[in-house]
């Protein structure tokens, strides 16, 4: 896949794909638009967000991690002179606010992206809460109700798919289909969508294969509501007994 990008007078591209892909046009230097010539680059910024060819996101983790360590730094410094509820509100939205930032692109992106901005999280639970760099943030995540980051972003992705499947939002209903089974059983009932089949990791993270798994996963309570707002805490609810149960692992 070939992605064009601007900024200001200079345009670039950047393709994307698995390794083997990659490599079969590792040969090319720049591709034809429009009888111009673009670079091809192996990252690009859109909207804030920084694209690898391999979608792994380290850059763009870092950039965050860097961004979100300079706030958690700043707020440290102020933290006595505030109250508790000041803090969480101050961390939210300067720090909170850039890692949910188009987080659901990091679904499926590798363990070395995520823990980065996991251990963002961590400072700044740690500051907030005023405890020590040694104290685990596992338990303080818990007592502030701050989903973890691999739970933040699965929770994303359900919120969207519920959106493009229930309130049929384009243009992203069009990559959902309901799943017909060949015999009417009981538990066919079920509102589950179809799973594409795919054959690389790369493409498991694709929007049209990573909802419909994701939304299969869900109890058929959580499925069945009908309003976004019931469907946003009943995910939340799952998404922080999961978290639990990692603590106890």
């Amino acid at each position: 896949m070939t992605v064009y990008g601007s900024c200001g007078d200079k345009s670039e591209a950047i393709v994307i794909g698995t390794a083997a892909q990659l490599k079969s046009v590792a040969a090319m230097k720049a591709v034809t638009v429009a009888g111009t010539s673009l670079p091809l680059s192996h990252e690009m910024k859109s909207l804030g967000v920084i694209l690898d060819d391999h979608l792994r996101f380290d850059s763009h983790a870092r950039a965050v991690a860097k961004a979100c360590t300079f706030h958690t730094r700043a707020l440290r410094h102020v933290r006595h002179m505030l109250s508790t509820e000041l803090a969480i509100t101050i961390g939210r939205s300067i720090v909170a606010t850039r890692l949910d930032y188009c987080n659901s692109l990091l679904y499926g992106a590798p363990s070395t992206s995520l823990d980065r901005l996991q251990r963002c999280q961590n400072m700044l639970a740690r500051v907030v809460t005023q405890s020590s760099s040694r104290t685990s943030a596992k338990p303080l995540l818990q007592s502030l109700h701050w989903l973890p980051i691999r739970e933040r972003i699965r929770h994303k992705v359900a919120t969207l798919t519920f959106k493009a499947h229930r309130m049929s939002s384009p243009p992203l209903s069009s990559l959902l289909n309901d799943h017909i089974p060949s015999r009417m059983l009981r538990p066919s009932s079920t509102p589950r969508l179809i799973v594409p089949r795919t054959r690389t990791e790369l493409a498991k993270r694709a929007f049209c294969v990573a909802a419909p798994s994701l939304w299969n996963s869900l109890p058929v309570d959580v499925v069945d509501t009908n309003t976004i707002l019931t469907f946003k805490q009943e995910s939340c609810a799952i998404a922080k007994m999961t978290a639990r149960c990692a603590l106890y692992k």
